[in-house]
């Protein structure tokens, strides 16, 4: 996702050529793509499991319906040439979910007290986890590129 700089990695291989920086080119806008619909669920959902139960637990578990969202949706369509076994791939996916969920839980937690005292108070908490989950997500697509779902 946005702050993750893919360009040098894409570049920096002669031999994969033109067409392959520019199939890598591809893969990184469908996770964009993909991502930011997979970030559009974990943030909508939500707003509807706050009316029912407290707003760090809202995140949390809004956090693993995107996360379940996310997995579908990368493995379909941005890494589906993975040869690692399908339980190898989840787990992997969990693990680096794990790290990047407890980031965005902690980065919310922290911008939703900050913003307030910023004179942010306005909409404070949907901003908080919006700019959060941004952050994960650059944390996700390194995980998930060399960890989940790598080739060879």
């Amino acid at each position: 996702m946005p702050g993750v700089d893919a360009a040098p990695a894409i570049a920096s291989d002669p031999a994969r050529g033109e067409e392959g920086r520019q199939e890598e080119l591809r893969r990184l806008v469908r996770f964009l793509v993909l991502g930011l619909a997979a970030a559009a669920v974990n943030w909508l959902v939500r707003f509807p499991l706050s009316w029912f139960m407290p707003f760090g637990a809202a995140v949390a578990l809004a956090q693993i319906i995107g996360m379940t969202a996310g997995f579908t949706l990368y493995r379909a369509y941005v890494f589906p040439a993975s040869d690692l076994p399908l339980s190898r791939q989840i787990m992997r996916f969990v693990g680096v979910n794990c790290v990047s969920g407890v980031q965005v839980w902690l980065m919310t937690m922290g911008l939703a007290a900050l913003l307030p005292w910023l004179g942010l108070g306005w909409q404070h908490e949907a901003i908080a986890h919006g700019v959060s989950i941004g952050v994960g997500a650059a944390t996700s697509y390194v995980g998930h590129k060399f960890l989940t779902f790598r080739q060879g």
